[in-house]
């Protein structure tokens, strides 16, 4: 006897369980991603302290390069401060734009406290990027005065990791109708142009995580030939 046709009733609810099976694999994957970075941090940490240490013992044993050992060690210690609180902020970054894109009918530029935590964090690590006296910042027209307090605090934290202060022009050049919020920062120079607003960032999430999150779940495409 041949089986009946499902209706359109049958054929959303089998979609609905479909993609809700799909999600729950996502999210437990992307829970063993985060695992495993953690683990992997970790142990390069301790390789990084024990390589310290080590350093710090055998320029001692050189009393007559005592100066160059402590601007070595200086440098050093400001590299890791950078690169630890920079580690921070994007994990800090990525799980905000988890969030918007979970939860897309509440914008983030909407939720005040949060939204001020991603845009310090976004302009701290613009700020690190650029390693310059000056910048300008473009924002989202609404969002200029939450911009200018965000880049205020941004700016302390980039005093405490590099030892060098910054000063920045918040432009509100960004249609609101056009954008979900984030900024664009240009250096003083002009040289470089750092895009950091929503769209971007997510558009650069789904281009370059999405595609290994879908091989881990499914396994390798059988009709693509090419990968880079």
């Amino acid at each position: 006897m041949a089986s009946r046709a499902l209706n359109d009733d049958e054929v959303l609810s089998e979609m609905n369980k479909m993609v809700a099976f799909i999600r729950q694999e996502a999210m437990e994957k992307a829970r063993e991603i985060r695992v495993k970075a953690d683990e992997e941090f970790a142990i390069e940490k301790a390789k990084l302290v024990k390589q310290e240490q080590q350093a710090i013992d055998a320029q001692h044993e050189k009393k007559r390069k005592g100066a160059e050992v402590s601007q070595k060690i200086a440098q050093s210690t400001i590299t890791n401060k950078s690169r630890l609180k920079l580690l921070h902020k994007r994990e800090e970054i990525l799980q905000q734009i988890f969030s918007a894109v979970r939860e897309p009918s509440t914008p983030l530029y909407k939720q005040s406290g949060r939204y001020e935590q991603f845009l310090e964090g976004i302009i701290t690590e613009s700020f690190l990027q650029v390693m310059e006296a000056k910048v300008t910042i473009y924002s989202r027209k609404s969002d200029v005065e939450v911009v200018k307090k965000s880049a205020e605090n941004a700016a302390s934290t980039f005093k405490d990791i590099s030892g060098r202060d910054v000063s920045f022009d918040v432009q509100g050049t960004i249609n609101d109708d056009s954008s979900q919020g984030g900024i664009k920062l240009v250096s003083g120079s002009g040289r470089i142009t750092l895009d950091n607003t929503l769209e971007e960032r997510l558009r650069l999430l789904e281009d370059k995580m999405l595609p290994e999150i879908r091989k881990e779940l499914f396994g390798a495409n059988p009709n693509r030939k090419f990968y880079t």
